[in-house]
């Protein structure tokens, strides 16, 4: 398996990645608004441009991924990742709030990861632009696009909930600090009133990043995570609510570290209470 296969091989992950990304932005072409683009082309134009941009991405996916094969598209791509990442480093600073509208499916301001993403696809263009053979003559090389299109994915918040938030439901149930203390008959709505009207709610209400993002119940308690910041590092609070007592001081709050899933914080009073 040599370097040049390996190269070779590159435009065909580029191009299936383009072709997501494009679909992506016709199918949510009203994520336009939430972007930087309002910014640099206007309100009126943000849309078409948006757009404007996905049709780019087809047609060089297109012609990465069909005979024959030539320098030029390549070096296309890598004019395209280019301008990607100078974007998203323009947006990041300029309208900080704003979406990546990457593939057009998250609001998740623009992060690291993002821009991660945009400087992997530019250096994977990079590569392309080296091999004269096309994609279909890489053979068992192509293997190793499994490998960097796991990394794409872990670089793309869009994809969390199809892996992460599974790792991250797993890990709390395995190892989460209120494990031992849900049924599906009881409205997620009504969790969400009695959870806003309780003590542990109010206690760590400024820490709190997000709305529900994810829920599971467990015999008598329904479990609620929110994606939170605690001493500038990421981290989940996770609510524990009792089915059988609708009281709000019974609901429990633990903040989790993100990577170490160890309690950073949880309220005495409310530890004391339990």
């Amino acid at each position: 398996m040599g370097a040049q296969q390996m190269a070779a091989a590159q435009p065909l992950l580029i191009g299936l990645l383009l072709l997501w990304t494009s679909y992506g932005k016709f199918a949510h072409a009203e994520q336009a608004t939430r972007t930087a683009l309002p910014r640099l082309v206007g309100e009126s134009r943000a849309t078409a441009a948006y757009r404007a941009v996905g049709g780019v991405e087809a047609l060089i996916a297109l012609a990465l991924l069909l005979p024959p094969a030539l320098s030029i598209e390549a070096a296309a791509a890598v004019a395209l990742a280019v301008g990607f990442t100078g974007y998203l480093i323009y947006a990041k600073i300029v309208v900080p709030e704003a979406s990546c509208g990457c593939t057009g499916a998250s609001a998740k301001p623009i992060d690291r990861r993002a821009i991660g993403r945009a400087l992997l696809l530019l250096a994977t263009a990079a590569v392309a632009t080296t091999p004269d053979a096309g994609w279909w003559s890489a053979g068992p090389a192509a293997v190793v696009l499994v490998c960097e299109a796991a990394v794409f994915v872990m670089l793309s918040a869009e994809l969390d909930r199809y892996w992460l938030l599974p790792l991250r439901r797993l890990r709390l149930r395995l190892s989460h600090p209120l494990a031992g203390t849900a049924t599906d008959a009881v409205p997620l709505a009504a969790t969400q009133r009695r959870l806003l009207l309780s003590p542990a709610y109010r206690s760590v209400d400024g820490l709190l990043r997000s709305d529900i993002h994810d829920y599971w119940d467990d015999e008598d308690w329904r479990f609620v995570s929110y994606t939170a910041r605690y001493d500038g590092r990421p981290a989940t609070a996770v609510f524990a609510v009792p089915h059988h007592d609708s009281t709000p001081e019974s609901v429990r709050v633990a903040v989790v570290d993100e990577t170490s899933g160890l309690t950073l914080y949880r309220p005495t009073m409310l530890a004391a209470a339990g």
